[in-house]
């Protein structure tokens, strides 16, 4: 997998003991093997850009699992999911949860198919489609994003997939005052909550917009 396993271990279980979060040893092990297939997969595919599996761990593993606690419902979908961020990361974490993960590039959903399948994730579906283009039978009650497009375009794919009550959740840096009015603007009635998160080790400024469907 990769040498410094117990750096990459401690470093996880240091960043959870930071936060109010409470994961069993198998979820820790899970997001650890996972990490280190992203290390694997990343030696022939573009997955992201973070090669370190500690910078892995604080920067996107730690990152993901402080919105656990936003998350609505028992259906999910991660929008432009790409290498599973958030959505294998949720899946591992809430196996009671069905989790869609959506993109519309092949090598990344080759990936997250084949993580599901090694880390025994019954409760994942992977699909290659585009946004625009897919419609599932039964809408979600949580949709995830992280870091895809303008948050009002974001919005106009959600809305028609989330069922009534439904929340998108977005992940964002720093929080953009320009795109809460635009998503405000284009959603009507619904309503722009923007929380700022604490994710350890990580100085850069992280924050949750939110928005429910009517």
């Amino acid at each position: 997998m990769f040498a410094n396993r117990e750096e990459v271990e401690r470093c996880l279980m240091q960043g959870i003991g930071q936060t109010n979060l409470s994961l069993d040893e198998a979820h820790c092990g899970a997001l650890i093997r996972y990490v280190g297939l992203l290390v694997q997969w990343n030696l022939a595919y573009n997955l992201t850009s973070v090669r370190d599996p500690i910078e892995i761990v604080r920067r996107h593993i730690l990152d993901c699992l402080v919105i656990l606690p936003y998350i609505h419902g028992k259906r999910l979908l991660d929008l432009g999911t790409g290498a599973g961020l958030p959505g294998i990361v949720l899946a591992i974490t809430r196996p009671d949860m069905e989790c869609v993960l959506l993109d519309g590039n092949g090598k990344k959903t080759r990936f997250c198919r084949q993580v599901a399948i090694e880390l025994g994730l019954p409760n994942v579906e992977v699909v290659h489609m585009r946004a625009e283009k897919y419609a599932p039978r039964i809408p979600f009650d949580t949709v995830t994003a992280r870091a895809v497009g303008d948050l009002s375009i974001l919005w106009d794919h959600a809305k028609r997939l989330l069922a009534p009550g439904g929340k998108l959740l977005a992940m964002r840096g720093a929080a953009k005052s320009a795109e809460n009015h635009a998503a405000s603007e284009a959603a009507i009635l619904e309503t722009v909550t923007v929380v700022p998160l604490t994710v350890p080790d990580l100085a850069a400024e992280r924050h949750l917009a939110i928005i429910e469907r009517e």
